[in-house]
């Protein structure tokens, strides 16, 4: 069955780093575009950085331009959000979903655990 399991997040200082990193399995790993989401209390998740089959990156909320990126390892089925110059918004639980490209909602109803992002001073 389709499985995510996340890791990497922890407490961190405004302007520090984080990365993230989520073990997949149960699909073809190789040919599905890959991303991370991320969920506040009350909200609903957003997508925060997309890979696609090709390499192609985007990165969706403007705010993570230029401080987020996101690669995959096809060799091992994993996917890494890396997150440079934190601030306070970016404290989320964050998961990671096959995507429907270009539509970009998650492809399974399935969810790993998350691995929570905590920025604080």
């Amino acid at each position: 069955q389709v499985q995510f399991v996340e890791s990497g997040g922890g407490l961190v200082q405004p302007g520090g780093s984080l990365r993230l990193s989520c073990a997949a399995s149960g699909f073809s790993f190789s040919r599905t575009p890959m991303g991370w989401y991320r969920q506040t209390p009350g909200n609903e998740r957003e997508l925060v950085a997309l890979i696609l089959r090709s390499g192609g990156i985007i990165i969706v909320p403007d705010s993570a331009k230029g401080r987020f990126t996101i690669s995959r390892d096809n060799s091992k089925n994993t996917v890494s959000l890396q997150m440079n110059d934190l601030t306070f918004d970016d404290t989320a639980m964050y998961y990671c979903n096959a995507v429907i490209y270009p539509d970009l909602r998650p492809q399974y109803d399935t969810w790993g655990q998350g691995t929570q992002v905590t920025v604080s001073s």
